[in-house]
Order: C-alpha cells, then sequence, then structure tokens
C-alpha cells in the first residue's frame, strides 16, 4: 500500500485519526524538523492553503485539521464536562499511551470490593474471573475482597503482580447498611494500608462482569461515573435526594453519578468516603435516610467537590436498557440480580 497524503489521511475514519495524530506527534513530530533538513518537501494546496510535507511531517495548520476531526469522533455524545474534565468514550482515546505512561511511573491500583451474605457466593468468582482479564492489565493490581465469610472465597489464577487479600467485615442486619457503611471501612483502608502502597484506588459493587478493556484511560484524581439509566435524561429526571432533612439534599447537580463505581488516588477517595461516612451517620442521628443511600451522598459530594473525570457508561452498562446507540463497547455490564432471594431486609 502506497504512503498516505494529508486528503487521504484526512477522510480515514475516526478510529485511525486517534492512532495517526498521536503516532505523529508522540513519536515523528519531534524529529521531523531535523529529519527534514535532508529531504525534498512538496507542497500540497488544502482548504486554499498550502502545506508542505515529507514522510513524517504536516504542516501545523493540517495537524489543526486532524486533531478538530479526531475530537468530533463522537458528536453524539458529551465528551467534556463544563469544569473541561473529559468524559471518556471509546475513539476518545488511545489506551496504549495511557498504558505505557502509568508502567513507566509504575503505578500501583487497589480495587475495593464488598462480597456480604448472598452475594459472595452469587457474584465474586465471576466479579474477580473477569477482571483478570480486562482490569488495569499490565499494572500492579491488589484486590481488597470484603466479606463476612472469608473462608468461603475461593482461589483464582492471578497474572504476575497481581493479588488478593481478603479482609472480614461485619455483617449488617440490612442491606442498606452495608451499602452504606462500606464508606467507613474504605476510609479506614486507605489510611491503614492503601495510602503507602498504592497510587489509586478504584471501589467496584461485586454484582458486575468486565467484558471488555476497562484500563488506565479510567485513571485520575477523582473519578465519578455517569448512571446508564440517567445519561441521557433532563436534569429534573435526576433522583436526587429531595428531603431538606437529610444531609444528602440537592436542589440541583451537573450529573447522576452510579455508586457502584468510583475512584481516584487514595486522598480523593478517602475525603469521598469520609464525606459520605459523616453524613450518613447525622442523617441516622436524626433518624432520616437518604434516598438511595450512599449513592444520593456521593452525588452531593461531586456536586460540591467536582470529579476530575468521568467514566462514560460503557464502563457500567445495563443490557435491560433499550437504546445502546452510544455504546460502542461494552467494559463491564450489570450481573443479573435477584434482589429477593440476596438482599438481606
Amino acid at each position: 500500500m502506497g504512503s498516505l497524503s494529508p486528503l487521504s489521511v484526512y477522510t480515514l475514519r475516526p478510529i485511525l485519526y486517534t492512532k495517526v495524530i498521536l503516532f505523529v506527534v508522540l513519536h515523528k513530530w519531534p524529529q521531523a524538523n531535523e529529519d527534514t533538513k535532508t529531504q525534498k518537501p512538496q507542497t500540497v494546496v488544502y482548504q486554499g492553503k498550502p502545506h508542505i510535507y515529507n514522510t513524517f511531517k504536516f504542516s501545523n495548520h493540517f495537524l489543526k485539521v486532524l486533531v478538530f476531526s479526531y475530537f468530533r469522533a463522537r458528536p453524539a455524545v458529551q465528551t467534556r464536562t463544563s469544569w473541561n474534565a473529559p468524559i471518556m468514550w471509546e475513539l476518545m482515546f488511545d489506551g496504549s499511551l495511557y498504558d505505557r505512561k502509568h508502567k513507566e511511573a509504575d503505578t500501583a491500583v487497589a480495587l475495593t470490593v464488598f462480597a456480604v451474605g448472598r452475594y459472595l457466593e452469587a457474584y465474586l468468582n465471576t466479579f474477580l474471573t473477569s477482571a483478570e482479564k480486562h482490569f488495569m492489565l499490565g499494572l500492579p493490581v491488589t484486590y481488597f475482597v470484603f466479606t463476612d465469610l472469608p473462608e468461603k472465597v475461593q482461589n483464582i489464577t492471578l497474572a504476575p503482580q497481581r493479588n488478593i487479600k481478603v479482609v472480614k467485615v461485619e455483617k449488617y442486619s440490612r442491606w442498606q447498611d452495608i451499602s452504606m457503611m462500606r464508606m467507613k471501612t474504605i476510609s479506614e483502608v486507605i489510611d491503614a494500608v492503601l495510602k503507602y502502597d498504592f497510587h489509586y484506588v478504584f471501589c467496584f459493587d461485586v454484582d458486575q462482569i468486565f467484558k471488555a478493556r476497562f484500563g488506565s484511560e479510567a485513571l485520575g484524581e477523582s473519578v465519578a461515573l455517569l448512571d446508564a439509566h440517567y445519561y441521557k435524561l433532563p436534569k429534573h429526571r435526576f433522583t436526587y435526594d429531595r428531603n431538606p432533612k437529610s444531609k444528602a439534599c440537592m436542589t440541583e447537580g451537573d450529573y447522576y453519578y452510579h455508586a457502584a463505581i468510583f475512584g481516584g488516588t487514595c486522598e480523593k477517595v478517602k475525603a469521598l468516603t469520609d464525606y459520605c461516612y459523616v453524613n450518613i451517620m447525622e442523617d441516622k442521628l436524626n433518624n432520616v435516610e437518604a434516598l438511595w443511600h450512599d449513592e444520593s451522598h456521593l452525588n452531593k459530594y461531586f456536586w460540591l467537590n467536582k470529579p476530575t473525570k468521568l467514566l462514560s457508561p460503557e464502563y457500567c452498562w445495563d443490557e435491560n436498557i433499550g437504546d445502546a446507540s452510544d455504546i460502542q463497547l461494552r467494559r463491564l455490564i450489570w450481573a443479573p440480580k435477584d434482589y429477593e432471594k440476596l438482599r438481606t431486609r
């Protein structure tokens, strides 16, 4: 196949824009100034302007055209927030560049997951084995499994630099309390262990299955997940807590975030979990419970403390949603649920 001209590059599909642009910018652009001194330049008229190029060099204007086209690769979805935080969608990043950066930095990641009561047998093994196929591959990862039944956690085959630590926790009488009190547990383990050994921590619900890459592009200082059921809805339909007696009460917000996944640096995740726990306990003292428990408090926190990165619903998709037109890659899906059998009332 012959070499590509600027015009033919411009007509490539968006998935190739990423690789062409990033390859040129990161690998060839720095050396182009030297290389082209000994090469005969060629001129092409494009959009009424002459562009000088050779094997590895495009004019600055043409590169801007390519970059502009690249950032329009997902025109049907929002790819950046009003405070300039990226929203991660397929086609909007090159995972290999993130991987290289974090491998060079020796980034270590902790994953926390709670498997209490019947949830352990129903979901944990599938969650962990699927994570080994797709979660932060190539990076050191330690799974922190919190359960009331540590002896029932099955052994699974782990890749090099991957570990599991099982921590026994109390089983509360109501599933709502199990969900809310995890915030206290996560804060405590960050303080006692994680902040010394890990750069980032991600917190997951166990009733989920990894299906495709969930990689280092998801890492950030403070990471929130757009809820798959709400990301297309108008804000007045978001199910924020509206009870003025609750600390989670919200009258406005940016997005509706799903508490099934959140993450960031140890410092930022501890700040989030401390905020949620303190406000949950204050609600309890006032005999109040937020509408969606810890998720309501998490939404209030992210309204007051904007996340630095948002994960699109590709990172936590519900197959029961009819319209999946925006979802080009299901990275993680909700596992089938039978709450009547699973949850402690």
